[in-house]
């Protein structure tokens, strides 16, 4: 790290931001490592851990590009707040649920449900609002950097005190932490200083909206390649963490608490990805960084699958980790610096779509492979189709990162 690498800080409604999301983030984990823990304690089976993970972000998918949609055409801060909000409802319902009712999993997957729709929304309104909040426009990327920081600062913790929590206290816990910790992040926002919201007139219905964001992307493909190369890692690959249930459980021999751990040292490897990408001072060579990250996933996950200790184990999901934060990051940076200004909600949409979109789908698949095939074989599988991905989409990355037209 060097001093580039929080220069997004010199913006107080960035500070404020980062501040109530960090909070906020690491209930968000840890009620997801609780849920999908409990679900896979209760059933025992693959499939279904993988449908309710199919259940959780599938909304996203469907409803992602009217989300965006509404983020360019409506006040960002408004939308924000109003998901954040929404949010914390639905935290507390779980809550209560799992408190003073005899629930069941169906109850949980209905409640992820609900939150899935309420993210489709979320997403492209706080991404595309980064824009708004750092006073300087070349701070954007450090700030979409830290933001990643952010994020997986909270998946290392997160999970980590979800896993001892569930195994002393239980999942109700864990939900009630989210809930009170969307406090921090309500306050945040309304101790924002931005600029006048300007309303723009629109003369033409949403759906049309969302075919000019489509047929934006067809026409720069320098971006629509970006998304489509995300889909593919997103449906066949990223869900791996689908499977850390039955890692832990069977193959380790372990606990909620190793559980947690896997997914903790994710988050290690992650942040520091993030922090690495915060640190550059320039983003002219993030194409070429993006196949170098894309491999490290690949490799990652062909070793872990291969690994029977919690050494080796830990060590390469931080690899992975690593690798799988560096590609998103980067691709979520280079949609976001490179698309205009009108057109930065409905972009950001579409990579919500792709990350979170197919990643249910592909959870749904990976489940129902690792029912009959085994966790570690189908892990093995989505570490090879990493790196046959990156390598249909090495030369065209390469040839655009050193400014030639691909042919």
């Amino acid at each position: 790290m060097n001093i580039n690498t929080f220069r997004a800080f010199r913006s107080l409604n960035y500070r404020l931001f980062f501040a109530g999301q960090s909070v906020s983030l690491m209930g968000t984990w840890m009620q997801r490592t609780a849920v999908y823990w409990v679900i896979y304690v209760q059933t025992n089976s693959a499939f279904i851990l993988g449908l309710s993970v199919f259940a959780s972000q599938f909304p996203s998918f469907l409803f992602s590009l009217l989300g965006g949609a509404i983020a360019d055409r409506y006040n960002r801060f408004n939308v924000l707040l109003f998901t954040q909000i929404a949010s914390m409802i639905q935290a507390i319902i779980m809550t209560l649920i799992v408190f003073f009712t005899d629930y069941s999993v169906v109850e949980l997957i209905v409640l992820s449900v609900i939150l899935g729709i309420i993210n489709a929304f979320d997403v492209p309104a706080r991404q595309s609002l980064m824009h708004v909040m750092v006073s300087q426009k070349e701070d954007v990327g450090n700030a979409i950097a830290l933001n990643s920081s952010m994020v997986n600062l909270a998946r290392l913790i997160g999970p980590a005190v979800a896993g001892l929590i569930l195994e002393s206290f239980g999942a109700g816990i864990c939900f009630m932490i989210n809930a009170f910790s969307f406090v921090a992040v309500i306050a945040s926002l309304l101790l924002l200083k931005l600029p006048a919201y300007i309303p723009q007139a629109h003369t033409q219905k949403v759906l049309s909206d969302l075919k000019d964001g489509l047929r934006y992307l067809k026409a720069t493909p320098s971006l629509g390649v970006l998304v489509l190369l995300l889909a593919l890692m997103s449906l066949l690959v990223l869900p791996y963490t689908t499977l850390f249930p039955i890692i832990a459980k069977e193959t380790l021999a372990g606990d909620a608490t190793i559980y947690g751990y896997l997914n903790s040292f994710v988050g290690i490897g992650a942040l520091s990805g993030a922090l690495l990408l915060a640190s550059l001072k320039t983003s002219n060579n993030l194409r070429k960084l993006l196949i170098l990250a894309t491999v490290l996933l690949g490799f990652g996950l062909v070793c872990f699958a291969l690994s029977h200790t919690l050494t080796f184990a830990f060590f390469f999901c931080t690899v992975a980790g690593f690798g799988m934060m560096l590609q998103t990051t980067i691709i979520n940076t280079l949609l976001q610096t490179t698309s205009s200004s009108e057109m930065r909600g409905r972009v950001i949409s579409y990579f919500a779509m792709a990350f979170f979109g197919t990643q249910p789908i592909g959870a749904l698949l990976i489940g129902t492979i690792s029912h009959y095939f085994g966790a570690a074989e189908t892990l093995l599988f989505e570490g090879c189709i990493a790196l046959f991905i990156i390598a249909l989409f090495s030369r065209y990355l390469w040839k655009s990162a050193q400014g030639v037209k691909p042919s």
